[in-house]
């Protein structure tokens, strides 16, 4: 069986380095907000070129922090309007959900997946305040249109940059675009701890200190609390581990692109809608817009395809089976009639991808896949 995602054969190459960092950290006995979370934070500013990095608890909680902040600090008010993509994770949506204001699904470019930048501007009212770009798959979502209809109506940009780490644009990485951004550190991400983990970047220093501040119970002095804060800390092991790993991301995702054009290359586009990227002039491999942190084809008989290579010995994910409007969590959006945002979810297939899929592996799921009638 070729797995989707072999978690355990990722982290095998470290695992020497995660036990004698374990051994270290139990040694100093720093096990909250230690050295490793602070020279973590450090080395990911450096990385992805802002000026601060907050840890957190999850991906999910750095988007809340950063929602939370901007009401805290007076620019967000409850019932103010974000646009968000339709077709994403639902944690996006919940984010803002959570601090009492409100998503406003727009539907995706069918060939990206990620937010249409044609479809914005009706979307916006007097009440919006934000456009929450998520990289989806791990491609970058910011176009130039949409910078400028930011700047037009005054909206801060926040990305979701779970699925993005290293991904660029225009020289640029992606968490770095934008007013802040949410990054995950789930294990199956590309830059993934050994448990959950999250990151807020940012160039808001006013921000930064809000975030660290609500992220530690509303304390930045202990025992002192300006905010009713949560407690979404980057655990001192998690930091340590994603130290470790940080140094091979670039290498790690230039396998990835070797995957991804092989893939592009060699299936056949008759049978399969390909994943398309937003500049076509480069290749797939040169591209650094795109760090194929999923490799998703569409099919209309997405199901039987899945099956069919389960039963070849090929596992596969559906990322995600049903759309955020069509959720019970949701029930208040399932009047929306979004029939981009559905298609994508009832066709989307993510094949095997990581740094670890062999060459050997990924021409036996291309084989497999051209001989689907």
């Amino acid at each position: 069986m070729i797995k989707f995602l072999d978690i355990a054969k990722i982290n095998q190459k470290y695992k020497i380095d995660f036990l004698n960092m374990v051994s270290k950290v139990i040694d100093k006995g720093q096990l909250i907000l230690g050295d490793e979370v602070q020279a973590f934070e450090k080395e990911y500013t450096e990385y992805i070129g802002t000026n601060y990095c907050i840890g957190v608890g999850n991906g999910l909680d750095a988007l809340r922090l950063i929602f939370r902040a901007y009401l805290e600090l007076g620019v967000f008010k409850p019932d103010d309007e974000i646009i968000v993509p339709a077709n994403t994770y639902i944690a996006s949506i919940l984010a803002i959900s959570d601090n009492h204001l409100k998503p406003i699904l727009v539907e995706p470019n069918l060939e990206t997946y990620n937010i249409n930048p044609d479809n914005l501007e009706k979307a916006i009212t007097s009440k919006t305040k934000a456009i929450l770009i998520v990289h989806l798959y791990g491609q970058n979502a910011l176009t130039d249109k949409i910078f400028e209809i930011a700047k037009k109506y005054d909206l801060k940009i926040i990305e979701d940059n779970a699925q993005a780490h290293g991904a660029m644009y225009k020289g640029k990485r992606t968490g770095s675009l934008g007013e802040a951004a949410g990054h995950s550190f789930y294990p199956g991400k590309i830059l993934g701890a050994l448990g959950d983990g999250g990151a807020v970047t940012t160039n808001n220093k006013y921000l930064a200190d809000v975030i660290r501040t609500l992220g530690n119970y509303g304390s930045s002095q202990k025992y002192v609390h300006n905010f009713k804060g949560l407690n979404s800390r980057l655990d001192e092991l998690q930091a340590a581990f994603l130290r470790i790993k940080l140094p091979y991301l670039e290498s790690d995702n230039k396998v990835r692109r070797n995957i991804a054009a092989y893939y592009s290359e060699q299936l056949d586009p008759d049978k399969f809608i390909l994943p398309k990227l937003i500049d076509n002039s480069q290749s797939i491999i040169n591209n650094l817009s795109h760090v194929w942190h999923l490799y998703v084809i569409r099919h209309p008989e997405r199901d039987r395809l899945q099956k069919y290579l389960l039963d070849n010995g090929v596992e596969t994910i559906i990322h995600y089976p049903i759309p955020p409007h069509k959720q019970k969590a949701y029930s208040e959006y399932s009047y929306l009639s979004l029939p981009i945002t559905e298609k994508i979810h009832n066709e989307v297939l993510s094949l095997p991808i990581s740094q670890v899929q062999t060459i050997d592996d990924t021409k036996k799921i291309v084989g497999i896949l051209n001989k689907f009638i």
